[in-house]
């Protein structure tokens, strides 16, 4: 009698505490799947019917893209892109970055030229650059490079985050990504005020290793995408992504804008040099949780 009072009788504890777990369970994978729907899905969809040779973007169709600004006689002035990746990283190009230089973030803004409502500028506090990035040897690749915010972002329909693809992630051949920046709208030409996007298709390493295309200067750690001679990257959209949507409608920053031809922004058979994002997931992971 003793011990049957001690277990209890009625089953209806037992009962209780396994809806409990079930309920808990519920809760944490629904927490789960929000997570993983959390970035990648704009509230402001992009105009996709079809930067040089490009278009202007939508505003804030794409509000991970940042731009990472360096202060100059008491001015700041845009350097290159990004994109927010977490709360508090952004993702860049490394060949931008100099220790010697302040730098600040702009998110949540569509034309440079004037501060937008809903726009945020915010401090960077610290750089980490790829271990293995050499500025005296860019064919090399590890053009990558991780900005931390001085405080965490609030995110709103104009702020939100990037997805990263999955690690080791390959683009096939002629998948439709999508370029964006305020870089120059030609070799040697203006830059713009507006975000500019646009369509570039990839290209697969046995056609931008031909001897009239790259031949041997690109390499697995990077992506290349155009070379139709009228849509490419150019100066000034370095370090932006290269947005492309997965099968579950999510946009995912399969690149970094690394570099382009010397022979022009959008020379034929050359197409833009992305470093490959998918290469270094496990490096923005550890720096992340490192930091």
């Amino acid at each position: 009698m003793e011990r049957s009072r001690v277990l209890g009788t009625s089953p209806e504890p037992w009962i209780q505490l396994c809806l409990k777990h079930t309920i808990i369970r519920a809760l944490l994978l629904s927490t789960l799947v929000a997570g993983a729907l959390s970035c990648g899905l704009p509230t402001y969809l992009p105009n996709l019917p079809r930067v040089v040779g490009g278009e202007d973007e939508r505003g804030n169709s794409c509000p991970w893209q940042v731009s990472l600004q360096h202060s100059s006689n008491g001015r700041w002035h845009h350097t290159c892109g990004g994109a927010l990746i977490a709360h508090n990283w952004v993702l860049t190009a490394a060949h931008y970055i100099s220790s010697t230089r302040t730098y600040r973030v702009v998110l949540g803004q569509h034309w440079l030229a004037t501060r937008e409502p809903g726009s945020l500028a915010v401090k960077v506090s610290k750089l980490a650059v790829q271990e293995d990035w050499n500025s005296n040897q860019l064919s090399k690749g590890n053009d990558i490079a991780l900005l931390k915010l001085a405080n965490p972002i609030a995110l709103t329909d104009k702020i939100q985050l990037g997805c990263l693809p999955p690690a080791g992630a390959i683009l096939p051949n002629n998948y439709i990504c999508y370029v964006t920046g305020w870089g120059r709208l030609q070799s040697n030409g203006a830059l713009p005020d507006i975000l500019q996007q646009g369509e570039l298709l990839a290209v697969d390493s046995a056609t931008y290793s031909q001897p009239g295309w790259w031949g041997s200067t690109v390499k697995t750690n990077m992506i290349c995408v155009g070379g139709d001679g009228v849509i490419s990257s150019c100066n000034g959209d370095s370090g932006g992504p290269l947005n492309c949507q997965a099968a579950n409608g999510q946009w995912q920053v399969h690149g970094v804008v690394s570099f382009g031809s010397s022979l022009g922004c959008n020379y034929y058979h050359k197409p833009s040099v992305f470093t490959r994002v998918s290469n270094y997931i496990d490096w923005i992971n550890s720096v992340i949780e490192n930091n």
